[in-house]
């Protein structure tokens, strides 16, 4: 064989029954193969053509498996793992103001935030999500244990009208956000954004001093807005304004804002939203779990907003799971919409990944598998009796598999779960740890 005609090395080869791109939209590509390369995709290609073209120093075979994007978790809370279950079944005031914040006082710290966040890339690696667009506390450790981990993150620098733990006065809370991103800035796994927490929660001031700051620094804006009709009854009482025509005013609204939950929307703010090039996350399964309202996706779709999808946090979920939240985002969509047409599997499982990426202002980096792309990649086994028989590839991602058939995941080529199994991660300790921090939650409860 003559020097041109070698095989080109490569560090990884995926084969898999089908490979489900996400660009172009709705495409299946069956025996398809993924090479990669110093962590990024350098071709996507029939297997059997993969197999003459590239030698590579590993070969992973799944031929009942898809192979998709890493999922991406468009906003979450990912410390309140540790808070899974402490108050269920209550509306989000008095959850939030009754029980969670002052437990939170309580316990919130950098060991706390380490440890909740280390939960949680665990979980959600095991479900096939390889990014996160973070929203707490404590944004200097949450980088640090999402790098040593090696898991894709873009971590909120909070900003709020009341001390924290994090901070106690106005200029603290953006001293400290200044320094956090500073130190992460050049970082190819970890990038920052503003968290004003909500509408209600932070001044014309501030958001005012964080659209300064965004600009200058070209960070997105990623806050709950729009949550409930009562944030929208507060927001005109005390500023004469919707909370989105109040963000308007303050030069909020743009392609920089990042705006989660979105439940109480009339037309003319989805037009703005599109016109201005807003993303929307939707978080279906803690909007349903404290009765907020719901997101009118259909809408949103149909005017060409981009829309992601993200858990919430796991006080308010319960769950890290990607597939599921997917799943009721489908559903719900359809129900609201009064048309079983609306948000079908494929732009479905587009707002999980590719929707999230643009979310997460990571479009470049990850989403779809494509060349030139990070390897942020999940293996879903398609052999299981929940998704027999296999009539249509996207359709059973979406509304039949599991992140229980999530077989193995990549994030930038290094494999983070293998064969379903945790690659560098301890479970039984983290588990333990876990345990640990439910007996000091519950005594602090309890006292």
């Amino acid at each position: 064989m003559s020097i041109e005609n070698a095989p080109q090395p490569c560090d990884l080869l995926i084969e898999a029954g089908w490979v489900v791109p996400v660009v172009p939209h709705g495409v299946v590509l069956e025996q398809h193969a993924v090479a990669i390369s110093d962590g990024a995709i350098v071709a996507v290609l029939p297997i059997r053509e993969a197999r003459e073209r590239f030698a590579a120093a590993q070969v992973v075979s799944r031929p009942q498996s898809a192979l998709i994007p890493g999922l991406v978790n468009a906003h979450t809370h990912n410390p309140m793992t540790l808070l899974r279950g402490v108050a269920d079944d209550l509306p989000l005031m008095e959850w939030l103001q009754g029980h969670i914040w002052p437990v939170e006082g309580a316990v919130i710290g950098p060991e706390f935030v380490a440890d909740g966040i280390e939960l949680a890339i665990a979980e959600m690696l095991r479900g096939g999500t390889t990014c996160a667009n973070e929203n707490y506390f404590f944004p200097d450790v949450q980088a640090a244990v999402y790098k040593r981990e090696g898991f894709r993150a873009r971590v909120g620098l909070p900003v709020i009208d009341f001390p924290t733990a994090w901070a106690k006065t106005d200029d603290e809370y953006f001293d400290r956000a200044i320094e956090v991103h500073d130190q992460w800035r050049d970082d190819p796994f970890i990038a920052t954004s503003f968290v004003p927490h909500a509408p209600y929660t932070v001044s014309d001031a501030s958001f005012e001093r964080i659209r300064m700051l965004s600009d200058q620094l070209d960070m997105p804006v990623h806050l709950h807005t729009h949550e409930t009709a009562q944030e929208i009854d507060e927001s005109r009482q005390k500023h004469g304004q919707r909370p989105l025509a109040r963000l308007d005013r303050l030069g909020l609204v743009s392609d920089r804002l990042v705006a989660v939950h979105m439940t109480q929307l009339t037309d003319a703010e989805i037009a703005m939203c599109a016109e201005r090039g807003v993303c929307v996350v939707h978080c279906p399964e803690s909007n349903l779990k404290l009765a907020s309202g719901f997101c009118p996706i259909g809408r949103l779709e149909k005017a060409g907003v981009t829309i992601a999808i993200g858990t919430d946090g796991c006080a308010s979920n319960n769950d890290l799971d990607m597939f599921g939240e997917t799943r009721t985002a489908a559903l719900l969509a359809k129900a609201v919409a009064d048309d079983a047409a609306a948000f079908d599997a494929a732009s479905a499982l587009r707002a999980a990944t590719l929707g999230g990426a643009r979310a997460v202002g990571f479009e470049d980096l990850i989403g779809s598998i494509e060349p030139g792309k990070q390897a942020d990649l999940a293996c879903v086994d398609l052999a299981r009796i929940e998704t027999q028989p296999l009539h249509h590839v996207i359709s059973q991602l979406v509304y039949a598999a599991g992140r229980h058939q999530v077989s193995d995941v990549w994030i930038a080529g290094h494999a983070k779960l293998r064969d379903g199994v945790l690659v560098d991660m301890d479970a039984d300790a983290l588990i333990a740890r876990a345990r640990e921090w439910r007996k000091r939650i519950a005594a602090i409860r309890i006292s």
